[in-house]
């Protein structure tokens, strides 16, 4: 239940400025009316002053106990869409409410705020109101509070309540389709030894290796064994699931700009747009960043859903580091998994600790940003700068895949530039 919060301030700050004005006349009036000795003046004075006074007394004096309840459709949107917000009202007090203006507390990016009249409500009553949302950007936005105002109907009063009742709207980055292409996992560690049996049983059915001293011999795998000409063993019962980490890069320092940076948003939307493409070919998802490096979630696996909501959340942090980021890392990259990194290209230092730990025979994929293009004027913001491109060789010449981009570079071609068993590299 969401009660109205009110410390019921001072009378006389309980009046507008009408009411002030109607009170100081008045006495004026009143003081005049006695000193010239007019009683008709002095009456006038009294009305006056009787106006602002009467009002301030049949103020109500008790807060409403009001229940209020939001139901947001859906409640996960997507950057543009619209959403419906039904807020649900209950008079759950013993005494009848009065008319009220409401006004429902909005961030700017959802749009204006809602006001309303709030009709007397007797108890037990139930009213409902229903408003439209849209955000351009992803984020988590606070529904609420709801303030209630209350006015005389001379107008001579003004009292303002809050409802304490909140609600949490949830805006998804923007995802960008990746096409059809199946995404090939590392051929090492714990992802299971992939040349040539991915050519006898596919990349999704691949939990088959070669005989080691002590393996069972009801494990032998006699096809495969003979495809090969070697003793082959099943590795599992089932086919192992090849892992992703997916790597974002969110110090405030290295992205250009401030509020809405353009270059972290890119690079939100990225990461993302590779995880549903990566969940969608049966890839194990780990999600880094230095919110999920803090609360402990990077060691466990996520689900769309859940690294959707968590990328919808991150924020650029002053003191977040590259540093902290790879050695979080190391531990996956020592299993053999797939690296996927949105780096700015800010500084050669960073770039070559994040450049450390891809493993020998292990893929690592990175989307460079230049943050030069990304401060630049839209007129500007067409090509990468040379010092852009030279930083992005840093983590190329340590094996990875890379791409620079910059603020007008397509989502789904940078991923095919390095993704695609073409030479990556270059600005796209």
């Amino acid at each position: 239940m969401a009660r109205a919060q009110s410390s019921l301030p001072s009378p006389g700050t309980l009046l507008t400025s009408r009411g002030k004005i109607f009170l100081g006349l008045g006495v004026v009036v009143v003081a005049a009316g006695v000193l010239l000795g007019y009683r008709d003046v002095t009456r006038i004075g009294l009305v006056l002053v009787a106006l602002p006074v009467l009002a301030l007394l049949l103020m109500p004096r008790r807060t409403p106990k009001i229940r209020v309840l939001r139901e947001v459709d859906p409640p996960r949107l997507a950057p543009d869409d619209r959403g419906s917000v039904n807020v649900r009202f209950t008079n759950v007090g013993p005494r009848r409410t009065p008319v009220y203006l409401a006004e429902e507390h909005l961030a700017l990016q959802l749009g204006d705020r809602p006001r309303f009249v709030l009709p007397r409500m007797a108890r037990g009553e139930e009213r409902r109101l229903r408003y439209t949302v849209r955000s351009r950007h992803r984020g988590a936005y606070e529904l609420g509070p709801i303030v209630l105002r209350q006015r005389d109907p001379f107008g001579l009063t003004f009292l303002t309540l809050q409802l304490s009742s909140r609600a949490e709207l949830l805006v998804l980055p923007r995802i960008h389709p990746l096409g059809d292409g199946r995404v090939r996992g590392t051929s090492r560690g714990s992802e299971g030894e992939m040349p040539q049996m991915v050519a006898l049983h596919g990349e999704d059915d691949v939990s088959i290796r070669t005989y080691r001293d002590g393996d069972e011999l009801r494990r032998v795998h006699w096809p495969a064994t003979a495809h090969r000409g070697e003793l082959m063993v099943r590795q599992e019962d089932r086919p192992a699931r090849r892992r992703a980490l997916l790597v974002l890069d969110s110090r405030a320092s290295a992205h250009p700009g401030t509020g809405v940076r353009t270059s972290y948003e890119w690079a939100v939307s990225a990461i993302a747009s590779v995880a549903r493409h990566l969940v969608a070919n049966g890839f194990v998802v780990h999600l880094l960043t230095d919110t999920t490096l803090r609360d402990g979630t990077t060691e466990h696996s996520v689900d769309l859903d859940a690294a959707l909501e968590a990328l919808a959340r991150v924020q650029p942090e002053e003191d977040s580091r590259l540093d902290r980021l790879a050695a979080a890392a190391s531990p996956f990259t020592t299993g053999g998994v797939l690296v996927v990194a949105a780096i700015v290209a800010d500084d050669e230092e960073p770039l070559r600790t994040i450049a450390a730990i891809r493993q020998p025979g292990s893929r690592a994929l990175a989307f460079v940003l230049d943050p030069a293009t990304f401060g630049a004027s839209r007129a500007g913001a067409t090509g990468q700068t040379e010092a852009g491109t030279a930083l992005t060789g840093v983590l190329a010449d340590a094996g990875w895949r890379t791409v620079a981009v910059g603020p007008q570079t397509d989502v789904a071609r940078a991923w095919a530039a390095i993704a695609s068993p073409s030479t990556a590299g270059a600005g796209v």
